[in-house]
């Protein structure tokens, strides 16, 4: 019988190296490492790579698992090692599904997530993206003051979770078991199942697979966390190591050059320093004497998307800000109009601004770095007919410019150290009449068609989801940023900055 095709059919898998493409967790560790203490761990981890992979060559894969733990969490706080598992882990495991393990797995009723790795590192992406009913994983020691101790409860690695799978099952068995390849797989727990298969999986071309896997798929990462870009394998890891005192230095003279040079020259003098800005479309002139300015209506990237507008421009084009640093105020090259969310006050600060020249506004409230753009708050639309929707973008290498755990304030010095930042502007045509709310049509209305065609323009994907709900997901908060003085911001640099001190 297809085991794929029963009703009651139940499946336990192996996370590294069959649901993921790489059988090899260190990588993870290495952000857990960085994400959650610094570079001094994450080089340390690093140093130690000719170690660990040694003890893997002579199959001593529980020791050097035990390692990488150690290294990676000894110290931690366990809430922030789960932060780091729900916000910045996700991404990157996403990345290295296997679709056709994904296939195999996502066909049957009860599913089963098996990895080496602590469970609380893989369980909230195992249920919440692959639809897992239970993950099983080794357990880290925690003392009474909820810090780690690097180590974990279990002696007998594949032994204790095959114990645990066979728990789970008390009176039958698991219908199939998905492993790692047979060369390189040690799980006991396939031996419970009543029938075995080992990656590569093959695509399973059976009828009612198919059908079902058209209806489910894995649910993807639109909320995500942490400087990295890029997944740190070893070599990666060096690159970056190696990497970030130049950085610092270019990002320094990055950030000069826009607070010394003309608004006009910076675009052509930003690529002598790696950097690039691609415009599209055609920007709408200068308002005339007398006449009410222009609203930008952008997607939110980074909290360089206004200030990349003025230097495309030519102008300083003032920005309304919801959250952002009261550093990154002060250090902004554009002038900012922080709102209040109090949506009569609002309204009056954007029209008053208006009434004086042309303005940005992200009506997202917040980021976002997947292809998806959140829902458009309509308050935009009220406020005035004159609306040109502008498509903003951007691509870096080593470090993302953006954060919900951080300090938002070096969001900049991050998004100036990559080698070469790119940043895409394209100009839309200003809002027909017709399209706006003179003609009868309601700020709701305005704002979901504006959301359509940027999204159509960059491919991207439109959701409902807020602000709050991004917060929610990522830092457990709404996403406020107080309105804090700058002594009280500068107190922070210290444990801020850790990504370089600690």
């Amino acid at each position: 019988m297809d085991s794929s095709s029963s009703s009651s059919s139940s499946v336990v898998s192996e996370l590294e190296g069959t649901l993921l493409k790489n059988h090899n967790p260190f990588s993870y560790f290495m952000l857990i490492a960085f994400e959650s203490s610094g570079l001094v761990r994450f080089a340390v981890l690093l140093l130690l790579w000719p170690v660990i992979a040694t003890l893997d060559l002579f199959g001593a894969r529980d020791a050097s698992l035990r390692l990488m733990i150690l290294v990676a969490t000894v110290g931690l706080r366990e809430s922030e090692i789960e932060s780091v598992a729900r916000a910045v882990l996700p991404k990157f495991y996403m990345d290295d599904i296997s679709m056709d393990a994904w296939r195999v797995f996502s066909s049957h009723d009860k599913r089963v997530v098996v990895t080496r790795m602590p469970r609380i590192m893989a369980e909230m992406f195992a249920k919440d993206h692959l639809r897992a009913d239970d993950v099983i994983g080794t357990e880290l020691v925690v003392n009474r003051f909820g810090f780690s101790t690097g180590l974990i409860k279990e002696t007998d690695i594949d032994r204790s979770i095959s114990n645990r799978v066979g728990n789970l099952f008390i009176g039958n068995r698991p219908r199939l078991g998905l492993g790692r390849s047979v060369r390189t797989s040690s799980a006991t727990f396939l031996s419970i199942c009543e029938e075995q298969m080992h990656s590569p999986i093959p695509a399973n071309n059976s009828h009612n697979n198919r059908n079902r896997t058209l209806q489910l798929r894995p649910k993807p990462v639109i909320f995500h966390d942490g400087r990295l870009v890029k997944r740190p394998t070893p070599v990666t890891a060096l690159l970056i190591l190696l990497w970030i005192p130049f950085g610092i230095v270019l990002a320094t003279v990055r950030i000069l050059i826009g607070f010394v040079l003309p608004l006009w020259a910076i675009p052509y003098v930003s690529s002598i320093f790696g950097g690039r800005v691609i415009v599209k479309g055609k920007p709408p002139s200068p308002p005339a004497g007398g006449n009410s300015g222009v609203l930008f209506v952008c997607t939110h990237r980074t909290l360089m998307d206004p200030v990349v507008l003025s230097y495309v421009l030519g102008r300083r084009i003032p920005a309304v800000t919801y959250s952002i640093s009261r550093l990154s105020e002060i250090l902004s090259p554009i002038p900012t109009v922080r709102l209040t969310r109090i949506r009569h006050v609002d309204a009056e600060r954007i029209k008053r601004e208006l009434s004086n020249g042309d303005l940005v506004v992200c009506p997202e409230g917040t980021t976002c770095r997947e292809p998806f753009l959140l829902r458009f708050s309509g308050l935009f639309a009220e406020l005035t007919d004159r609306i040109v929707p502008v498509a903003m973008n951007y691509r870096v290498g080593f470090f993302h410019a953006t954060t919900a755990r951080g300090w938002k304030g070096l969001d900049p010095i991050f998004f100036f150290m990559n080698p070469r930042p790119v940043y895409e502007v394209t100009f839309l045509n200003q809002l027909p009449v017709e399209a706006t709310c003179s003609s009868g049509k309601s700020p709701h209305d305005v704002a979901n068609y504006v959301q359509r065609i940027l999204a159509a323009t960059l491919g991207f994907e439109c959701t409902n989801f807020t602000r709050k709900d991004k917060y929610r997901v990522l830092a457990g908060n709404d996403g406020t940023v107080s309105y804090t003085s700058f002594v009280d911001q500068v107190k922070k640099v210290v444990s801020t900055f850790k990504p370089f001190f600690h």
